[in-house]
C-alpha cells in the first residue's frame, strides 16, 4: 500500500516514480501510430498535487480542459482504458460521468493495481453504481 501524505490540505498517495515528463516512461510506445492524435493532455504537472483524473486535478476543482475540449468537438461519450483501473481510470471515469458524458470503461484494455487486495473490484463496482458501462474491446462497435 502506498504511503499517504497531506500537501496543501490534500490527501496524496505516494507512488513509485512513473510517467515523469521528459523520460522514456512518459513517451508513447514506439509502435503507436500518433498521426491522428489532435490533442495531448498534460496532467500531473504540479509538484504539490497529484492528478489521477484526466478531467480534474486531485483538488477536484482545477479542470484539465479535457471536458471543454470534448464538448467543443460535439462528443457526448467517453471511452477509457489504461492504467490503473482502480486509480486513474476510476477517477477519470467518475469525473467523465460527472461532466455529463456517457462513460465506458474497456475492461480488457485496462489493468489495476489492486493494493490493498479488493481495491480493483471495489473500483469496478463504484463505476457500475455511478452509471458507467463496463465492456470489452470486442463490444465497442455496439456502443458507437
Amino acid at each position: 500500500m502506498p504511503d499517504v501524505i497531506f500537501s496543501n490540505g490534500l490527501k496524496q498517495q505516494l507512488w513509485p516514480p512513473h510517467c515523469i515528463a521528459g523520460t522514456h516512461g512518459a513517451d508513447f510506445h514506439q509502435d503507436l501510430d500518433i498521426r491522428q492524435i489532435s490533442m495531448i493532455l498534460h496532467k500531473g504537472t504540479k509538484s504539490c498535487m497529484d492528478s489521477y483524473s484526466a478531467f480534474f486535478e486531485n483538488d477536484h476543482k482545477t479542470p484539465t480542459g479535457l471536458a471543454h475540449y470534448l464538448e467543443g468537438l460535439g462528443f457526448d461519450s467517453f471511452f477509457i482504458s489504461g492504467l490503473a483501473a482502480d486509480v486513474c481510470v476510476l477517477a477519470s471515469a467518475i469525473d467523465s460521468h460527472k461532466c455529463g458524458f456517457k462513460t465506458y470503461v474497456i475492461k480488457d484494455a485496462t489493468r489495476g493495481i489492486d493494493d490493498p487486495p479488493g481495491t480493483l473490484e471495489k473500483g469496478f463496482n463504484k463505476m457500475l453504481q455511478t452509471g458507467i458501462t463496463l465492456l470489452n474491446s470486442d463490444e465497442i462497435s455496439s456502443y458507437v
